[in-house]
């Protein structure tokens, strides 16, 4: 008998006007091909533990309340369009990222060791996901992604049935 499980992640949530704002120029895009993500899952994936049992919940919120954070909002600029071509996602991403988004990263991996969720660990790639399914070239674009990303929170959320929702939250500051 398998315990009962839910598939989690921990995210930086994306502001409504911003999920807007987003879907609108992805729209403008004239896209042909993929799934897009409905814009009320648009997010910034932190770390993606998978399969989690209930009974490990609790303790997993626990960890991240203890995870050193920035001490201020992040904000991520996202002013990349990019394919990754093999999952076949379209995605935005910033040029550069934030230190602080590398160090949350890494501080949030460090206290989820001892869960063993992940066997092999992947590299982290911000991002915010646009269209799955994706097999295309990397469309042009009329105006160049601009869009800011600002977090005053990162969440762990559940992902069920293509719909996310935040479990717990916790500041950043």
């Amino acid at each position: 008998m398998t315990d009962e499980v839910k598939r989690l992640f921990f995210a930086l949530d994306c502001p409504p006007v911003q999920r807007k704002a987003i879907a609108q120029w992805r729209g403008e895009l004239g896209l042909r091909t993929g799934k897009p993500v409905p814009a009320d899952n648009f997010h910034l994936t932190l770390l993606f533990l998978g399969a989690v049992p209930l009974a490990q919940i609790n303790e997993v919120c626990q960890a991240a309340s203890k995870v050193r954070t920035p001490g201020e909002a992040l904000r991520i600029s996202l002013d990349r369009l990019q394919v990754w071509h093999r999952p076949g996602v379209l995605s935005l991403a910033p040029e550069q990222a934030p230190q602080a988004l590398l160090r949350l990263v890494y501080a949030l991996e460090q206290a989820m060791l001892p869960f063993g969720f992940e066997e092999t660990p992947r590299e982290f790639r911000p991002h915010l996901t646009l269209v799955r399914d994706y097999r295309a070239p990397e469309p042009e674009s009329a105006m160049p992604p601009e869009f800011f990303l600002r977090a005053e929170r990162f969440a762990l959320f559940e992902s069920h049935k293509g719909r996310y929702r935040v479990l717990q939250d916790w500041p950043l500051t």
